[in-house]
């Protein structure tokens, strides 16, 4: 299927995408940004930020959306990792950042604790940093999600991905539709005070009632933040989901609007969204800092 002209991509500011480049790989980090092939790499890097990925990049699941390497066993995680976050981020005098990670099912306790750490040193040293985290769902692990919460993110998002016909086909076998839910509604149960996020891939072969029945699912669990955004291929293979339908911007307008209306209090909609999408970010933060 071709690409309607509403998806060309901006071009970037070379230096600062370059700066950015150079000092995320002086200090050995990650991020989604290039390991997902973000449509956003631009517009994000060439002001100066990004989405973190810890705990290596490559992730023991295998979903047939995602662009990042796949094994059975990730790579050895550094133990540096949160120092050399939090010495970029105050570098950078980041007010929100986001930091995410791939599964990693091979250790005992699926990365939880090495997430936890990044958090709590960012806010170590620089507490006036906003922190969102992304994270899996850590096979449902109850211990798993206590360690998170207790770190006390600002914002925690999990993403619901698709809606519930589709989810078996789309993501790994070890997650589910039901999981993401019971991970979002853990997180709310387990500290109020945090808000929680998920975001929906569009163009699978969903229809619009299914993607209301997501949208509703995602509130009955206390969700309050949401993106949608456009499924777009990483590469033309057997292994990929393919794109089914391009959705207009207009029905991105009216699915946010959709959302507001069943009481997310945000929702950024568009076919360039993804989880970590910046105008969200401004908003997030705003509100946060207004409500604490």
């Amino acid at each position: 299927m071709a690409k309607p002209d509403w998806l060309a991509i901006r071009p970037a500011s070379t230096e600062k995408y370059n700066d950015v480049k150079l000092r995320i790989k002086e200090l050995g980090l990650h991020t989604v940004c290039v390991e997902a092939h973000c449509p956003n790499i631009t517009e994000c890097w060439s002001s100066g930020t990004a989405t973190f990925m810890v705990l290596g990049d490559v992730c023991t699941r295998g979903c047939h959306f995602c662009a990042v390497r796949k094994n059975q066993s990730g790579i050895s995680v550094d133990s540096m990792e949160p120092e050399k976050l939090a010495q970029l981020i105050s570098e950078w005098k980041l007010e929100y950042v986001v930091i995410t990670s791939v599964c990693r099912d091979d250790l005992p306790d699926q990365g939880s604790s090495h997430f936890a750490d990044c958090i709590r040193e960012i806010k170590r040293k620089v507490p006036s940093t906003l922190v969102e985290v992304l994270i899996p769902d850590f096979g449902g692990d109850a211990d798993s999600l206590v360690r998170i919460a207790e770190a006390r993110p600002d914002v925690v998002g999990h993403n619901i991905e698709t809606v519930r016909r589709l989810s078996p086909a789309v993501r790994d076998r070890r997650a589910s539709y039901d999981t993401s839910l019971s991970v979002l509604r853990m997180i709310k149960k387990l500290d109020s005070r945090i808000y929680t996020k998920s975001a929906m891939m569009l163009g699978l072969g969903e229809t619009d009632d299914e993607i209301t029945e997501a949208m509703k699912d995602l509130r009955d669990h206390g969700v309050d933040f949401l993106a949608i955004g456009q499924y777009l291929r990483p590469v033309s293979n057997g292994f990929y989901a393919e794109v089914k339908e391009y959705l207009t911007p207009e029905r991105f307008v009216a699915l946010r609007e959709k959302a507001l209306g069943l009481g997310f209090r945000y929702c950024a909609a568009g076919p360039f969204v993804r989880s970590s999408y910046r105008a969200g970010e401004h908003f997030i933060r705003a509100m946060v800092q207004q409500e604490r």
